[in-house]
């Protein structure tokens, strides 16, 4: 597979401006749309949706403030959404790696550790000397101020 350079077009709350930036992909599948939930919801979660015909395993990494932590993997089934992380945004960056059933990955330059299996990893340094997978994430930059935000997950649009 080889790596191309795809739009990723992040939206924030409404009357907030809208910036482009590109993100890594590998595979058949690009990253779409990041947009915050309109206020009205009263909700304040990382959420993911899967917006693709396949089935995408996701998962996310985040720091607290004094350490990073990894956690996955969340399935999701095409149309779909789940929450990832309940409440309040507590940081500005969040970092996600999908990939789908047929091979399709979204990825990036973050690494961070991982494993085959459910798990949850504090830290990111010294991912296979702990026994685990270094794995690059994309960034999602959610803004100062955001709330809760939610991935979208899509097919590419062309070739």
């Amino acid at each position: 597979m080889s790596a191309k350079a795809k739009n990723m077009a992040r939206r924030r709350a409404p009357g907030a401006s809208i910036r482009i930036v590109m993100s890594g992909k590998i595979g058949l599948f690009f990253v779409g749309a990041v947009a915050a939930l309109p206020a009205a919801q009263a909700l304040a979660d990382f959420r993911m949706c899967n917006n693709t015909a396949s089935r995408v395993s996701v998962s996310l990494a985040y720091t607290d403030g004094q350490s990073w932590v990894s956690e996955g993997w969340w399935n999701l089934k095409p149309s779909d959404c789940d929450t990832l992380l309940r409440g309040a945004l507590a940081a500005q960056f969040y970092y996600v790696y999908a990939m789908d059933e047929r091979g399709g990955e979204w990825k990036g330059k973050a690494f961070m550790c991982t494993s085959d299996r459910e798990f949850k990893i504090d830290g990111r340094q010294d991912c296979y000397v702990r026994g685990y997978d270094r794995t690059g994430f994309f960034e999602v930059d959610t803004g100062k101020d955001a709330k809760n935000w939610t991935v979208q997950l899509t097919d590419p649009t062309g070739p």
